[in-house]
């Protein structure tokens, strides 16, 4: 019922702008304050202290990602340079796709993952708060981005994935969000 309310209601799609929007703002402002800030970004310390310091059971001290703490010790930090362009150029991407609206439902699918990701590495702050609003954001699809690019380019895309697949020739009916 809700899920219903969130992908086709145009009032949601309303409100869904506004969140959009907001949730947006606060992944391109991360993105470009790493990309444009008077020191360069690195993630090595961050990584050295999530694998030094893995969220772990307090009865148990066990870690409770290992596989987690293991990709970061074995993939992330000997690629840290990659790591490196990768944050920043995805919040800021996440971001820009959130705020105009284009590839809506993508842009908040990466913006939960790299929350998961933060979380799993231990640090909460503001986490917690986008992975809530992003996935609003993510279940309404389409509807999220009715006002925005994705309402030219969710036609376009499904016009071009009929001709790709050979389903017949695209119709020139207008496709509803």
């Amino acid at each position: 019922m809700i899920t219903k309310f969130l992908k086709e209601n145009v009032w949601a799609a309303v409100v869904l702008t506004c969140v959009r929007i907001y949730l947006g703002w606060q992944w391109l402002e991360a993105g470009w304050h790493k990309l444009t800030g008077s020191e360069a970004f690195t993630a090595a310390g961050f990584l050295k202290n999530s694998i030094n310091n893995p969220v772990a059971d307090k009865a148990t001290k066990e870690a409770i990602y290992p596989t987690y703490t293991a990709f970061l010790e074995h993939f992330a930090l000997p690629n840290v340079k990659l790591i490196d362009f990768l944050i920043p150029a995805g919040e800021f991407l996440v971001g820009l796709g959130l705020i105009v609206g284009g590839l809506t439902a993508a842009a908040a699918f990466f913006g939960i993952l790299m929350n998961f990701m933060f979380l799993f590495a231990g640090t909460v702050s503001t986490n917690p708060w986008l992975l809530m609003i992003g996935t609003i954001v993510f279940i309404a699809g389409a509807n999220a981005g009715k006002f925005g690019l994705d309402y030219y380019l969710i036609p376009w895309i499904r016009k071009g994935w009929n001709i790709v697949t050979k389903r017949g020739k695209p119709t020139n009916k207008k496709v509803t969000i």
